[in-house]
């Protein structure tokens, strides 16, 4: 049987339209908020001209205002937006958005869809995701948060949370919180709509990074926010998939979120060699060209190397995701790779670049502090490697062989 690496006519014709789109509209408009134009006007202006092409919420259903595409076709169209931190959210694509309208879609009761989900679909609203806590780490059956019911219709919730992206500009926050200890360890959590601002939810502060910070970066969702939960008073109508689902259904918007991070590390990794291959093709050192030089060569072939496996990585899990196949040891193997990947190819394009590379006149310096998050959100590289390793393990053990865990049983 041949292996078919086509990719569909109708997808390709998708993939060159947001092509064209961020090359043209949203890496034109990151000059005009470098010249200090407002970061809410540029957005509403670029969201005006996407949505009258056609260009809005990629993964969503049609009758939910979004573009219908499968997985295959999303993939292509997040390799492309990730050029541009205005990319996805001129789509409105961006996370955590984008997990949580899927896990509303997929989850909510109707009034939730109605309430929130609209919003959202709507891109009047933002979300930040409330699962993380300094107690459990990456652990997240660690957490301490509690919610316990009050006999008035109601959850009330104790707690805090820490590294909850995008707080600072959220009008609703989703929280994990416990809700029966005594259950198994997995059916323990549960999870909770609370709008914003609410007394009972408070920012102490964002987290001081080693990533750019600035009131605009802010404002676009890049803060990662440490909360104090105390007595916050939530309706049970709130309750969002059930008491005992927060875990799994936590589980599988991680995996969504970590692919979309992989495919926007591809997007800012090609981005990154195309800058390298246009400074070196220009400039000339100690009589010669850059280009000429067998090093230079070497480091563009092996930046190269890494998107091509990369984007194999990627397309092959978005053709079993189209098909409703088991993705997770793919997954958590694409989420350390490509981590790696963009870290590699942006300090390489840094390199190629001298000087120039560690100044802020190009994007490249103020990427690099940004993507070595990368190897730690949506769970550390060590959470991933040490599942992969169990299950190659587990796969020994049943077939007397690695295959089925290290790729030749992955098609």
């Amino acid at each position: 049987m041949a292996i078919d690496f086509v990719i569909p006519d109708d997808a390709k014709e998708v993939r060159a339209r947001v092509r064209k789109w961020v090359q043209g509209e949203c890496i034109p408009a990151e000059k005009r908020m470098a010249d200090g134009e407002d970061y809410k006007t540029v957005l509403a202006d670029l969201r005006k001209k996407a949505r009258a092409q056609g260009l809005w919420l990629p993964f969503m259903p049609k009758e939910f205002g979004g573009m219908g595409l499968g997985p295959l076709s999303n993939a292509l169209v997040q390799m492309e937006l990730g050029q541009s931190h205005l990319g996805a959210l001129s789509m409105n694509s961006q996370g955590p958005d984008d997990a949580t309208m899927l896990t509303l879609l997929a989850h909510g009761t109707e009034f939730q869809k109605e309430k929130y989900l609209k919003p959202f679909l709507n891109g009047d609203k933002r979300v930040c995701y409330s699962m993380t806590e300094k107690a459990a780490g990456a652990d997240a059956t660690g957490m301490q948060t509690t919610a316990t019911k009050d006999g008035k219709g109601n959850y009330v919730l104790n707690g805090e949370k820490w590294f909850s992206s995008s707080a600072n500009v959220a009008d609703i926050a989703v929280v994990m919180a416990k809700t029966n200890p005594d259950a198994a360890r997995h059916q323990q959590f549960s999870t909770f709509i609370v709008e914003l601002p609410n007394p009972g939810y408070k920012i102490i502060r964002n987290i001081p990074t080693m990533a750019h910070h600035s009131e605009v970066a802010e404002q676009m969702g890049a803060a990662h926010c440490e909360i104090e939960i105390k007595d916050l008073v939530v309706p049970e109508e709130n309750l969002l998939g059930g008491e005992g689902q927060g875990f799994a259904m936590g589980q599988h918007r991680l995996a969504y979120g970590r692919l979309r991070h992989g495919m926007h590390n591809v997007a800012m990794a090609q981005r990154a060699l195309d800058l390298a291959t246009a400074h070196v093709t220009e400039r000339s050192t100690f009589g010669k060209g850059l280009e000429d030089r067998q090093g230079v060569q070497f480091m563009l072939a092996e930046c190269a190397s890494q998107l091509y496996i990369a984007r194999l990585m990627l397309m092959h899990i978005a053709y079993k995701a189209e098909n409703g196949l088991d993705i997770r040891q793919e997954n958590g193997i694409a989420k350390v790779f490509l981590a790696n990947m963009v870290h590699k190819v942006v300090d390489t394009a840094i390199q190629l670049h001298g000087a120039l590379g560690y100044s802020t006149d190009t994007p490249l310096a103020g990427w690099y502090t940004d993507i070595r998050s990368q190897r730690l959100v949506d769970g550390p590289d060590e959470v991933h490697k040490w599942i992969t390793g169990k299950n190659v393990i587990r796969a020994f053990k049943n077939d007397g062989t690695t295959a089925a865990a290290a790729g030749g049983d992955l098609l």
